[in-house]
């Protein structure tokens, strides 16, 4: 869970006592807000707001904790101002790419971002769940990040969503894989592999229902990155997706079925003052996407 931005959230609602005005104050929308808040609520333990008609009212223990939280906001705040300053005295970009992006993007982008930052300067980077990339942008951890979308991206700045080809990878010797005309509904028996939901509830939720639209209701298996992916279609019992291109693999087929609907949506979300990463990651992703 992540606590500061969480009592971000609170603090925001004790401020405007309504929660459609401390949504709009925070850039985001209300469903994300109060589900948010309410979970905060359910990690403390204690009930924050009172919801009623006429708005939001602290209860007790509201009124109890808001100075706390309000200094912990605050020392993020500054813990931010102060990691950005190190960074920039040191020359050196942190970034970040969802595990879905594929590795010759991942370098493409190293060596845009080195361009930015100068001779001997270093780009660090990680590779990790949408969910905890935007954290560590929100953080100042990271400087730039590509995402999935869609996703939550509330108190970081947002680029225009990308395209990235993406294939159907099932196994070999599935019936699918020799057909001259492939459906989805031949997929029905085998489990859809794709990462954890928590590394992105609304692009997990998103390709679950392109899978149903196209009569497909399939179980799920969780698999962290391409590598457990592939594996787990050549041991025969699964389909998924990637961005990878086709290459030869034992076991794996790939299939070019509805592109524009499986196509890979990512794009790079930034912190403030950042600009000049994101451009030349943006920039990346733009050429990439058509090769």
């Amino acid at each position: 869970m992540d606590l500061i931005r969480h009592l971000r959230f609170f603090v925001a609602v004790a401020d405007e006592r309504h929660f459609g005005r401390a949504a709009a104050a925070l850039e985001m929308t209300q469903p994300p807000l109060s589900q948010g808040l309410r979970r905060l609520e359910q990690h403390l333990g204690v009930d924050l707001i009172h919801r009623t008609r006429q708005g939001a009212v602290l209860t007790s223990a509201g009124l109890a904790l808001l100075p706390r939280a309000r200094l912990l906001v605050d020392d993020a705040q500054r813990l931010l101002a102060e990691s950005q300053r190190i960074a920039h005295s040191h020359g050196a970009v942190q970034w970040g790419a969802t595990a879905a992006l594929p590795d010759r993007m991942v370098t493409a982008c190293v060596t845009a971002l080195r361009t930015t930052v100068g001779k001997g300067a270093a780009v660090s980077t990680t590779v990790g769940a949408t969910v905890d990339l935007v954290a560590d942008v929100r953080a100042g951890l990271c400087d730039v990040a590509v995402i999935e979308h869609p996703a939550l991206v509330d108190g970081v700045e947002a680029g225009p969503v990308v395209k990235v080809p993406r294939w159907l990878v099932v196994p070999s010797d599935h019936r699918i894989a020799v057909a001259e005309r492939p459906t989805f509904p031949m997929l029905a028996g085998l489990a859809f592999v794709h990462p954890p939901r928590a590394a992105n509830p609304p692009a997990f939720d998103t390709v679950v229902d392109l899978l149903r639209e196209r009569g497909l209701d399939v179980p799920t298996v969780s698999a962290r990155d391409d590598r457990a992916l592939l594996a787990a279609v050549a041991a025969g019992a699964s389909f998924g997706l990637t961005a990878t291109p086709p290459s030869p693999t034992p076991g794996v087929t790939w299939l070019r079925m509805a592109p524009q609907a499986i196509a890979l949506r990512v794009r790079v979300v930034r912190r403030p003052g950042a600009d000049t990463h994101a451009d030349a990651v943006d920039r990346v992703l733009y050429r990439e996407r058509l090769r």
